[in-house]
């Protein structure tokens, strides 16, 4: 059997399926090899991940040395670690119990229920995995519902679950509340940058943003597999809230796992930030760690430009000093699915 068609029978099997059925990870599953001591846990009492307030430093905010501080700490932040756990975001502790819960209960349904808003391997949304990548590259040890949200447009309500009841209104009231906040990061993304708050105005009502709702089973062989394998996104940026930890970011050759932090939202920037800001953010490598113990659900908002925009990088961040890295790129997403399935990086594809 070709490779091709054997991902796709298994992927016709959910990971659940298999770990209901007490099923070791079949070998397309497995990329470790059971030695892996590079899992930097980062649960020391301080975490290297940088946490900041977005209270303090909101367009509205009112410069004081802290706020300036913590602005300053925030493009630390982004042009090291390419990712940040966010407080003070403003989206209410109700709202998010909200969210994991109807996640937590649209994953424990039974296995028809989910399957009525499936997707093939070869489509993005709906309920399901990713599609199949090429020879060579492992499949992730998860499940995943995705759906469109903004433009409106572009939301096909009959992959929206009917059950559990309350997912509907949940997630656009949660779609409403991280829309919002997406609009007024890229004018905090611009004001630690000291340009006009308006330089990503690519990142306006014609933006995309995606849901992802995501479940990481059980595993028997946790050290041979990965919930989601080592990549960067292809976003502006990602915003992921998890309930427990097992995200993993890439920095100086180590991985360190995020630390589950009440409320906090994980920013994580995109080849698009990296490619619009010349490099001076940088997008973040990171993967997802499968356990044996404990199962996980997370929800991650992806939050795009326009995908027929051409994007380059903006005039504020090119200088002598710092010439132009990279070239406009139209279509990027295509090119960066391409050698995603091949478990390769594309930003190289965008560089001078």
């Amino acid at each position: 059997m070709a490779r091709a068609e054997e991902a796709e029978v298994l992927l016709s099997k959910r990971v659940q399926e298999m770990v209901l059925d007490g099923e070791e990870p079949p070998a397309l599953y497995i990329c470790r090899d059971g030695e892996d001591t590079d899992d930097h846990t980062g649960n020391s009492t301080v975490s290297p991940i940088p946490v900041i307030d977005l209270s303090l430093v909101l367009p509205s905010a009112a410069p004081t040395d802290i706020s300036i501080q913590e602005l300053q700490k925030l493009r630390s932040a982004l042009s090291s670690w390419g990712c940040f756990q966010a407080v003070g975001h403003g989206i209410s502790s109700s709202v998010l119990d909200e969210i994991k819960k109807v996640a937590k209960e649209f994953f424990e349904q039974p296995l028809a229920e989910k399957k009525k808003v499936a997707k093939t391997v070869k489509e993005f949304e709906g309920y399901g995995a990713d599609p199949v990548p090429e020879a060579g590259q492992p499949l992730d040890w998860s499940d995943r519902l995705v759906l469109e949200l903004y433009p409106q447009d572009k939301r096909n309500y009959n992959l929206w679950p009917e059950k559990p009841e309350s997912l509907r209104d949940t997630l656009e009231e949660y779609a409403k509340e991280i829309k919002m906040l997406t609009e007024v990061m890229s004018k905090v993304f611009a004001k630690s940058l000291n340009v006009d708050q308006n330089c990503f105005h690519e990142l306006g009502d014609q933006a995309t943003l995606t849901a992802r709702f995501n479940y990481y089973s059980c595993c028997q062989r946790p050290d041979l597999v990965l919930g989601l394998k080592p990549h960067t996104d292809v976003t502006a940026f990602s915003m992921i809230l998890q309930d427990e930890p097992g995200l993993q970011i890439r920095k100086d050759g180590k991985w360190f796992t995020v630390p589950k932090l009440p409320d906090a939202l994980i920013f994580i920037l995109g080849d698009y930030m990296e490619i619009m800001t010349n490099g001076i953010f940088k997008s973040a490598m990171h993967r997802v760690l499968s356990n044996s113990q404990t199962e996980r659900f997370s929800v991650a908002m992806f939050y795009n430009p326009p995908e027929e925009l051409e994007i380059g990088p903006r005039d504020d961040f090119v200088t002598e000093e710092n010439p132009r890295l990279f070239k406009n790129v139209k279509d990027y997403v295509t090119t960066y699915w391409q050698f995603y399935e091949r478990g390769q990086r594309a930003i190289h594809t965008a560089q001078v």
